[in-house]
């Protein structure tokens, strides 16, 4: 038996590769260096940007509500103008709270997902950190930071995978419900009478067939609660490509760790060849930002023994997820009038 390197008295920046994570006193040692919980200074940060990304969410969720009752698409210029309830009429934005809260539990259900999978292979996580924004959702998603090194490739996996597969179950529910109280409404097929276009992912697409067979999904209008859905099946989607430290990329990598370094290459110029194509300007930025991400510097795994057979049907249901979830062309600009 290889005789296992002395352990140091403390937790260091980055840890030697030779340790025998197998060995019952390293594990011990490295438990040990882990925190019982995230600060509390941290935890007040969390809850103020929660409450902060709850009023742009309810901001826009006014907006899908006007829009829902009146039987129109989704409006920019209405969006901004929702701002100013907050003081001239804050009970007013009560109709943006189910949307605002559908969208928000999603997202904390995605995010408890990787802390709890976190907390199950003792790594230290922050509390999940939502990111308040004025754009038509309200928020840039939520995200937690992992500040341990990851010992195993099942501890890769599951951090990874626990995130997107726990807010997709919780999705679905709410785009069943957006599905059965859907408005058909003509006029929407026509660009002319709507200032943002949404794109429709597969799945929303066969739950439409299946519920309502004689009509294009293009003039359906979604209540709050299913646009919610839309959202986070959007950011469910944007998290799963296989790329750098994405959720995507946390699963390929615990495959294949040349499979990944050769994904983060191309997907992100394919996601740069969509916005080209114009499908979405959107992808220009996106598809930079991860060849940006590409040259970080990645934290090894210290235990690359193989996913066991579960974890790889796992793997395949996220490719599934990913499938169901993905827009090519998730939001559009109507064409200009001649």
């Amino acid at each position: 038996m290889t005789p296992t390197p002395p352990l140091p008295e403390a937790l260091p920046s980055s840890l030697p590769e030779s340790l025998d994570w197998n060995n019952s006193l390293v594990r011990e040692w490295y438990y040990s260096q882990i925190p019982p919980r995230p600060s509390t200074k941290s935890l007040v940060l969390a809850v103020a940007l929660f409450l902060l990304t709850l009023c742009t969410c309810l901001v826009a969720g006014t907006q899908f509500a006007v829009a829902y009752t009146h039987n129109e698409a989704a409006s920019l210029s209405a969006f901004l103008r929702g701002f100013t309830l907050f003081y001239k009429n804050p009970t007013g934005l009560l109709a943006g709270l189910p949307f605002a809260a559908t969208l928000l539990g999603i997202l904390l259900a995605h995010e408890l997902g990787h802390f709890f999978a976190c907390r199950h292979h003792h790594l230290y996580a922050s509390y999940p950190f939502f990111i308040p924004f004025p754009n038509l959702a309200g928020t840039f998603g939520a995200f937690i930071m992992i500040r341990s090194p990851m010992r195993t490739n099942r501890a890769l996996f599951d951090v990874g995978a626990s995130g997107p597969i726990v807010g997709f179950l919780f999705a679905i529910p709410a785009l069943l419900y957006g599905v059965l109280h859907a408005k058909f409404v003509p006029e929407l097929t026509n660009p002319a009478n709507a200032e943002l276009i949404y794109g429709t992912p597969l799945l929303l697409r066969l739950l439409d067939a299946v519920f309502h067979p004689r009509l294009s999904p293009d003039a359906l209008l979604l209540p709050p609660v299913g646009r919610a859905a839309w959202v986070a099946l959007f950011v469910t989607s944007l998290n799963l490509v296989p790329v750098a430290q994405l959720d995507g990329g946390h699963i390929l990598r615990s495959l294949s760790a040349r499979a990944h370094r050769v994904f983060s290459l191309l997907l992100p110029i394919g996601l740069i060849a969509l916005g080209w194509l114009h499908f979405w300007e959107g992808w220009y930025i996106w598809g930079t930002l991860l060849l940006m991400m590409r040259f970080l510097r990645i934290p090894p795994v210290y235990n690359a023994a193989p996913l066991d057979a579960n974890r790889r049907l796992w793997a395949f249901l996220a490719l599934i997820i990913f499938v169901l979830c993905f827009m090519p062309s998730p939001i559009s600009l109507p064409p200009s009038s001649p």
